[in-house]
């Protein structure tokens, strides 16, 4: 039986991605924080799978973080997705310290303290995938916060990657340009949602690299619509 343990699954890529790898032999961890949101992706992939767990925790606090291991247990996973985040999208001028730590919380710390629990732990052939974005490549005006924090998992990513080598297991990361969920409907402005790529398509591709024999790895797997990106 494999276990996959999913964070940010309550909505959009996350949901996708439970939704994609549901399958009879997986027991799917679904991490979200909206108790409803999470009971709808249970409601849509309990049908499909062994067993699903929801973990319902704030992972902009390391208590939350912590409490969120602790409820997994210590059977091995054979998968993490790290996939939960939060966009501030304002000048870096009027970015308060609340909002600057809780996307330090959510996009890099819970990350790395997920990673650094579960993956010592992982069998040969397991996987860590982490949904970055474009915006770990590139700065974009008012993005700086989230832009900052998908950088610096970009690098621990990469150098986890070169450690765990060794071990037969693969770090994927996966860059999706602008992709149309619910994250658009906090952020002001008139974002051209019919020119995004959608949550299905990046966990078709999430999908696509996990069902590679185990010595193969797509490391790095950038999505874009040829729309443009926005």
């Amino acid at each position: 039986m494999k276990r996959y343990l999913i964070t940010g699954a309550s909505r959009g890529i996350g949901r996708a991605i439970a939704e994609k790898l549901a399958a009879e032999d997986a027991v799917l961890l679904l991490h979200g924080r909206d108790t409803v949101a999470l009971a709808q992706t249970r409601k849509a992939v309990e049908p499909r799978c062994a067993k699903v767990i929801p973990l319902i925790h704030d992972l902009a606090k390391r208590s939350g973080v912590s409490d969120l291991i602790a409820e997994v247990g210590n059977a091995p996973i054979d998968l993490l997705v790290n996939n939960a985040g939060v966009a501030v999208v304002k000048p870096f001028t009027e970015i308060t310290m609340i909002e600057w730590e809780q996307t330090v919380g959510v996009n890099i710390t819970a990350p790395f303290m997920l990673t650094q629990h579960f993956a010592p732990r992982m069998p040969p052939a397991s996987s860590v995938v982490n949904i970055l974005s474009i915006a770990a490549r590139s700065g974009f005006a008012n993005w700086s916060a989230y832009c900052m924090s998908k950088f610096a998992l970009e690098g621990f990513s990469q150098c986890v990657r070169e450690e765990l080598r060794d071990r037969k297991i693969r770090v994927i990361n996966v860059y999706p340009a602008a992709t149309d969920t619910s994250i658009w409907n906090d952020i002001e402005g008139n974002w051209p949602r019919g020119k995004m790529i959608s949550s299905k398509e990046v966990a078709s591709a999430v999908a696509y690299a996990l069902s590679r024999p185990a010595n193969v790895t797509l490391e790095n797997i950038t999505l874009s619509s040829l729309a443009g990106n926005i």
